[in-house]
């Protein structure tokens, strides 16, 4: 079943799993640790516990010759294993299920740079004159040139009616840079 989906075994061994039963006994299951997740492969059929569906391992205790830990799903379950101490399941698994988190982390961020790289929106229309600023190298107290001229020497930045536009898209927050450069 491995070599069918591609799964790499990372660690094969022998874990406890205490039963939901009224009794609650400790059960072995042979088990298989995979990028993925772990797979449990009671008598007759196999089970998943995939890292998608896991939210921690936790509750370490050290009794005796047995290391306990619980893994907890998504949905709130709790499922209790036991191992010789000196085997490391549940830090293996801790680890595995870090690296899978951060790998579908990586490709979430990959997948929102790629909507940010949209082709650009068209800018939205405002009045005449509104988010007009005008920077001019004029000095203070000089008449104004009306809206239709260019300023005198300097660099002007206008508002969303002039000029070209860009859109810069973060997380699905769209903002709007229109600007015009004149450089005399």
């Amino acid at each position: 079943m491995l070599e069918s989906s591609g799964c790499k075994a990372l660690k094969e061994g022998v874990l406890e799993k205490r039963s939901d039963g009224l009794l609650q006994l400790w059960k072995k299951k042979c088990c298989i640790l995979t990028e993925e997740g772990l797979l449990l492969e009671p008598p007759g059929k196999l089970k998943e516990l995939h890292f998608s569906n896991m939210k921690t391992v936790d509750c370490v205790e050290r009794k005796g010759k047995y290391m306990y830990f619980t893994v907890v799903m998504a949905e709130g379950k709790e499922i209790d294993f036991r191992c010789p101490q000196d085997q490391g399941w549940n830090a293996e698994i801790t680890l595995q299920m870090v690296q899978y988190k951060n790998r579908q982390a990586i490709l979430a961020v990959k997948s929102t740079r790629q909507k940010i790289v949209s082709p650009p929106r068209a800018p939205r229309e405002l009045a005449p004159g509104a988010g007009r600023l005008p920077v001019s190298s004029s000095p203070p107290g000089a008449p104004h040139r009306s809206a239709g001229h260019l300023p005198p020497r300097g660099l002007a930045i206008y508002g969303p009616l002039r000029g070209s536009s860009s859109t810069v898209d973060l997380l699905g927050a769209t903002m709007y840079c229109n600007f015009y450069f004149n450089v005399f």
